[in-house]
């Protein structure tokens, strides 16, 4: 298929060197609505702007606790979080360990214009499928609270998380995440805290 795009794209360019310029055809009020929605919905904006903290390198150390008490396990890694897609779209790539295995995995976060909400994703090595979460900024980008669900490997059904991203600076910032514990409460089971890398 991607084949054809190239020579079509050719014989538009053709055409339109050898026809005469026409008046572009009048757009009607729903059709001019229409492209004003679409480019409203596809420009980044000020909620955008407010992910710049997390563009760059991060030294990270991850604490994670199996059961609520539990001494927390801790490990290292690096964070690079670039904007990809026209500053659009922040891309998270870590690389670390856990439990002395390597650990890597793929992150996106964005601000969703149509839907006014801030929507994150996440996939590693240790799983087989994504996990997502969608959340707002209730003090100007200063903390992110986020919704989500993810598989439960012991039900193979969805559990309910919650995550908290903290701007402790421009250099520093903090990432929680609770979920259910065994019992069935709510208990904080990870903490990232992200410090930039100096050059």
């Amino acid at each position: 298929m991607r084949k054809l795009y190239a020579p079509l794209a050719l014989l538009v360019l053709l055409f339109a060197t050898t026809v005469p310029a026409a008046d572009p055809p009048r757009m009607s009020a729903e059709e001019k609505a229409a492209m004003e929605a679409m480019q409203k919905a596809m420009t980044p904006g000020a909620s955008h702007k407010l992910l710049n903290p997390f563009v760059g390198t991060f030294n990270v150390t991850v604490s994670s606790w199996t059961a609520p008490g539990a001494k927390p396990m801790v490990s290292k890694g690096v964070s690079t979080n670039k904007w990809i897609m026209g500053s659009r779209y922040v891309q998270q790539n870590f690389s670390g360990s856990f439990m002395n295995m390597p650990f890597t995995g793929v992150g996106y976060v964005g601000y969703d214009n149509v839907k006014q909400q801030y929507w994150s994703s996440w996939m590693d090595n240790m799983s087989t499928g994504m996990m997502t979460t969608t959340g707002s900024t209730p003090d100007g980008g200063k903390t992110f609270k986020f919704t989500g669900v993810m598989a439960d490997p012991m039900t193979g059904k969805d559990t309910t998380l919650e995550e908290h991203l903290t701007i402790k600076s421009k250099d520093e910032q903090v990432f929680e995440m609770w979920a259910p514990g065994p019992d069935g409460k709510t208990f904080k089971m990870m903490e990232l805290v992200y410090k930039r890398k100096k050059a």
